[in-house]
């Protein structure tokens, strides 16, 4: 974005440099507001786009931050809300983006794997019309952890900003590719063998499997959960995971959700954490596993109702 303004940052940094605006989701991960204090940009500087009840940005609110912006805007939208699963809407906002000549990112960690199931597809439409994608692959694709991948529009910006040069490093030849050319580190392991694995194993038809199967294991856990007396389902089931509370509203929900999910984490059955959304605790449950099956779920699902009813018998 600064080249396309006229500066060098790869030569002069950021000191001098023009402004950039940032754009990102009210409900973004915390991860994003790392990679902006990686790069320098100031988490705390960011411009703040309205979500809407499941943390999908609201496009007619991004649409007026972008038109407020001047300079150069890297935008930030998501594949996959880290509690809801909510995906935004890409094919509204990219065309915004693009308009304005801004950067859309992608963070897509979980969310952009339903791109491979032609049932949850649909969830992500217009996301191909981003500059850039993140996503992870010791998630839903079951790799070993710290397998991540970028995926970037303008493969000249990418290696431009990754590559480094040094007289004792061979140099490819013609067209070979230089894979240290497109990552932070000179060293590292063979992440791309567990990837290939993992899609030699699986296929295309078995990712997609494994993503439709996951996203109706959770469907089906918060459909009995929120059959109980005292438990809630705090928003619609979007992908894979979902989120519910426990007894009362306010403070008195969050001292009895957290109760519960001692609870349950004492039983050993099964495994649920806290999450805060919004200012209140919630049980969030992650169906991700391809270990995981139906019967895996009514078991936890069992593990949980069953947590709650002892809570709620002793206050």
């Amino acid at each position: 974005m600064l080249q396309r303004a006229g500066w060098d940052v790869e030569a002069d940094g950021l000191f001098g440099a023009p402004p950039i605006t940032v754009l990102i989701g009210a409900d973004a991960h915390a991860t994003v507001y790392s990679g902006i204090k990686y790069l320098g940009l100031g988490a705390q500087r960011v411009r703040t786009i309205a979500c809407d009840a499941s943390g999908r940005i609201l496009a007619s609110d991004f649409a007026r931050a972008i038109a407020a912006a001047s300079g150069p805007v890297i935008a930030i939208a998501q594949a996959g809300q880290i509690n809801t699963g909510a995906c935004d809407p890409f094919d509204a906002i990219a065309p915004i983006a693009a308009a304005a000549g801004a950067w859309l990112h992608v963070d897509g960690a979980f969310g952009l794997w339903a791109q491979a199931s032609p049932a949850q597809a649909a969830l992500t439409r217009g996301v191909e019309r981003a500059d850039s994608w993140a996503t992870d692959g010791h998630k839903w694709l079951q790799t070993p952890y710290d397998c991540g991948f970028a995926i970037v529009r303008d493969a000249e910006a990418h290696r431009r900003a990754m590559a480094i040069t040094a007289s004792y490093l061979p140099q490819p030849e013609g067209a070979e590719r230089d894979p240290s050319a497109y990552v932070p580190e000179l060293s590292r392991r063979a992440r791309g063998f567990a990837t290939w694995a993992m899609i030699r194993q699986l296929g295309r038809e078995g990712i997609a499997a494994m993503v439709a199967g996951h996203c109706a294991i959770a469907q089906h856990m918060a459909a009995r959960l929120a059959t109980v007396p005292g438990i809630a389902l705090v928003c619609p089931v979007a992908l894979n995971q979902f989120m519910v509370r426990f007894g009362a509203g306010g403070e008195a929900g969050d001292a009895l959700t957290l109760a519960t999910v001692r609870q349950v984490q004492e039983d050993a059955i099964a495994f649920v954490g806290a999450a805060q959304w919004r200012g209140r605790w919630v049980m969030r449950v992650s169906v991700t596993s391809i270990a995981t099956t139906p019967a895996d779920a009514d078991v936890t699902v069992d593990a949980v109702i069953s947590a709650w009813e002892r809570v709620a018998r002793s206050q």
